[in-house]
Order: structure tokens, then C-alpha cells, then sequence
């Protein structure tokens, strides 16, 4: 078994190799988050302690980056670029944090939004990875994706395109493809697929996934698919609903629920459960 287990290394150590590496992307993006929103008011009592911490992220992230095979001089450029962008990237998500504070009537401070809710989690990483897979850092945009989807269970997808103010409620199988465009002032709760109708390999280089205009608002397990599907600004998406065709601007979208009430007549046919 062990010659075994050392035939199958020698054979794959070399797969995907230009990868960057997973266990310093995981430290990284968790540090990272931990400083910026949880620890940094609380752990630093100091600005020179904070500027520390930052600068030991630094060259961690510098180190990330060489092992996808950066140049080191690329790898200093691309890690200054990264932390001058990082004030933008953390301002886009407070505007995040505030759109959940005021539209979940349980959250009741910004800081239990910031620390607490997996929404936020997911969607501050997805602020980084976005900015990472712009830049073609794509790979390692995906490896901070996927952390924050093993974690959260929500897939935010970092060639998304997602406005401001977004809020996601609960969140909890959430998928969100790679050609998306959501507006701003967007909120999804649990469940909810913006996905392809096509999984063929093709049309990889195409819209596939849909577009989802400025305060709409879909609710949980709806599913819309396909690139040509856009969702109509201020539009309401029900429960469980499922799209593959565009709707206009302040629709309201939902499935009818039928009641009955009961009365004595016995039914015709027994009621069977299969199971």
C-alpha cells in the first residue's frame, strides 16, 4: 500500500502545479477578514499594531502569489496594487453590511452583520476574488471563492458581476454563476439558483447565466437560468419559482397556492404514502 501511495504522488505531484497554494490562500483570506472586520477594533490597541498585521499579510499574500509561479517582481507589483485597492474593496462591502443591517429585521447592529451573518462572509470574499479574477489572478480568485463556499455554503462565483448594496438573507445554498450581472440593491435569500440552461462546454465563452436588474428581490429556492434571461428592475421573485424567460420591469412573479378546507365525505380512494 505505501509503494503504492508513493507511485500515485510521483505521478500527479506535478498536476495543476501552477496552482497557487490552497493552505496559505485559506490563512490568508481568514486573516485577512479576521482584520478587517472582526479583531481590528478590539485585538489592536494601537495603529502601529494594526500596521504590523497588515504588513505581515503582505508578505503572506506575496508568497501566495509566487507559488502560482509569479515572478517576484510581479509578485511585489500585484501585492502593492492589491493592498492600494483594498480601502475601495472595504468600503463596497460596509455598503454590503448596511443593505443587510436594514432590510433583516433580526439584525439589529452593523457589527453582528459584520461578524456574524455567513451573507456578509461570503459576499466581502467575493469583493476580493473579484478583483483578483479581473486581474487574472484567477486561479487563486477561485481558491478564496471556494473557501468562502466550504464554509458559508453559499457559491459566489468571482467572474460575477455584482453591484452594490447586496444583500444576501440566510443565504444557505445559494449559487450564483460566473456570467451573472446582478444591479445594485439586489437581495436573494436561501436556495436561489442564477444558473445555465446549458452545461455544454462550448458555450463556455458565452452569457450563460442571467441578469438581474437595480431592487429586485427573489425569495427562497427560486431558480433562474439562462443568459438571455433578465429579471426586470424593482421586480419581486416568489418562492420556488422557476425562470428560463425574461420578465419585465415591477413584476411580481409567484406560484398559487390552492386551499381547500376539509369536510366529512370520506374520500373515494384511500390515501396511500409511499416512501
Amino acid at each position: 500500500m505505501k509503494n503504492l501511495i508513493l507511485e500515485l504522488f510521483e505521478r500527479n505531484k506535478n498536476i495543476d502545479s501552477d496552482l497557487p497554494n490552497k493552505f496559505l490562500a485559506d490563512e490568508f483570506i481568514e486573516k485577512l477578514f479576521n482584520l478587517l472586520y472582526i479583531s481590528g477594533g478590539v485585538q489592536y490597541k494601537t495603529i502601529d499594531e494594526f500596521r504590523s498585521e497588515f504588513g505581515q499579510l503582505e508578505v503572506l499574500f506575496c508568497e501566495l502569489l509566487l507559488t502560482s509561479r509569479t515572478t517576484e517582481k510581479n509578485a511585489e507589483k500585484f501585492c502593492l496594487d492589491f493592498f492600494e485597492e483594498l480601502p475601495s474593496i472595504y468600503s463596497q462591502t460596509l455598503l454590503d453590511a448596511q443593505a443587510i443591517l436594514d432590510f433583516d429585521p433580526a439584525a439589529h447592529s452593523l457589527g453582528e452583520v459584520l461578524q456574524v451573518y455567513p451573507g456578509f462572509y461570503a459576499i466581502a470574499v467575493y469583493r476580493i476574488s473579484s478583483y483578483l479574477w479581473q486581474n487574472t489572478h484567477t486561479s487563486l480568485a477561485r481558491l478564496f471563492a471556494e473557501k468562502a463556499h466550504s464554509k458559508t455554503g453559499i457559491d459566489l462565483h468571482p467572474g460575477a458581476q455584482i453591484g452594490e448594496a447586496f444583500a444576501i438573507d440566510h443565504g444557505t445554498g445559494i449559487v450564483i454563476g460566473e456570467t451573472t450581472v446582478i444591479g445594485r440593491n439586489v437581495k436573494i435569500y436561501q436556495g436561489v439558483t442564477l444558473g445555465a440552461l446549458s452545461v455544454s462546454k462550448e458555450n463556455a465563452s458565452k452569457k450563460r447565466h442571467p441578469t438581474i436588474e437595480d431592487n429586485v428581490v427573489i425569495y427562497g429556492n427560486a431558480t433562474i437560468l439562462g443568459g438571455a434571461t433578465v429579471i426586470g428592475r424593482e421586480s419581486v421573485i416568489g418562492g420556488n419559482v422557476w425562470l428560463t424567460a425574461s420578465v419585465p420591469p415591477n413584476s411580481l412573479v409567484f406560484h398559487k397556492s390552492e386551499i381547500k378546507i376539509k369536510n366529512n365525505i370520506p374520500f373515494d380512494e384511500p390515501i396511500n404514502f409511499i416512501i
